[in-house]
């Protein structure tokens, strides 16, 4: 039995090759990791919580949007990651075309404004490679983000060298990849096999969630992420709350973003307040603390504040 219903037939579509595309970020974004002058107090602390998390072999998470792979500041978390201080990065798949497409060409992101005029936005052939790498992957049993690491690495890509997924599978750390069907461009392409990237972002979100079964004294960090971040690991804290043994209370969350928050953000905004449902304060920031935890807001952007970060680890 099949739909009653008409479906788009993706035979029709026109892939061109990235070399068509002019692309509006190359490797020249990528900065050296060097110290910064200042640091916001927050960042300070939160460095101290993640070396006292890494000590006690605690979960310490880093969550992005895809904003952090575009702004460059790739060897900052290298350090960060080679530190210890992180051990399981959760990200949406918008971060792995960039990342890919970066390990790939040198290069990424198109002008929307530019090519969905003319309807060519996202069907480039090079990025729909993706497409196969996870269903390969799926079939191996890996992870979306696995996968994407092992292929960049064990294909030595031009430009694995800035890639975090490459490094963070030659380190044995997850990269988990949630995805949301139709949310990303490779969704349109002809090869996409919705069922395998359904299977092996299940299987990251499993392994995500496996991670947040060590974070009594753990950290977890939200770097741009408004709606991903905050809602997998709302739904993955609930599911290893309700199977631990023992209470999962004690452990730190930061939010760094460029929303106008408050200072003080231990209380979420009224439901009248248009701040309510910015989700990474009340989920994040508020009720998944409120047993014990403690929570920070950084505001500003991630050039700024990763580094920022990044000099307060070097100095413990």
């Amino acid at each position: 039995m099949s739909s009653r219903y008409r479906q788009f037939d993706r035979s029709r579509l026109t892939v061109l090759p990235l070399e068509e595309r002019k692309s509006l970020i190359d490797t020249g974004i990528i900065k050296t990791a060097q110290p910064c002058t200042e640091v916001h107090p927050s960042l300070e602390a939160i460095a101290k919580e993640l070396t006292i998390a890494r000590d006690k072999n605690s979960t310490r998470v880093l969550m992005i949007g895809a904003h952090v792979i575009r702004s460059g500041v790739q060897r900052y978390l290298f350090e960060l990651m080679e530190k210890g201080l992180i051990s399981c990065i959760a990200v949406n798949g918008a971060c792995a075309i960039h990342d890919f497409e970066f390990a790939l060409l040198g290069q990424t992101t198109e002008c929307v404004a530019t090519y969905i005029s003319n309807g060519q936005f996202g069907l480039w052939q090079e990025t729909g490679q993706l497409n196969e790498i996870i269903s390969k992957g799926n079939t191996q049993g890996l992870g979306f983000g696995e996968a994407v690491g092992k292929y960049i690495c064990e294909n030595k890509l031009p430009h694995a060298d800035i890639s975090l997924f490459a490094k963070a599978y030659e380190l044995g750390i997850p990269v988990t990849v949630h995805a949301g069907i139709g949310y990303d461009i490779i969704h349109e392409h002809p090869n996409c096999d919705g069922a395998a990237i359904g299977e092996a972002s299940y299987r990251d979100f499993l392994i995500f969630a496996a991670q947040l079964e060590q974070l009594e004294n753990g950290v977890v960090m939200n770097f741009g992420s408004a709606v991903m971040a905050p809602e997998i690991y709302l739904k993955a804290l609930a599911m290893v709350r309700n199977a631990a043994p023992s209470p999962i209370r004690n452990f730190t969350t930061l939010v760094c973003d460029l929303h106008d928050l408050p200072e003080q953000v231990g209380s979420e905004a009224p439901k009248s307040d248009a701040q309510y449902y910015f989700r990474p304060w009340k989920t994040m920031l508020v009720r998944t603390v409120a047993d014990g935890g403690k929570s920070y807001y950084v505001r500003g952007f991630h050039e700024q504040t990763i580094p920022q970060l990044y000099t307060a680890a070097t100095k413990l």
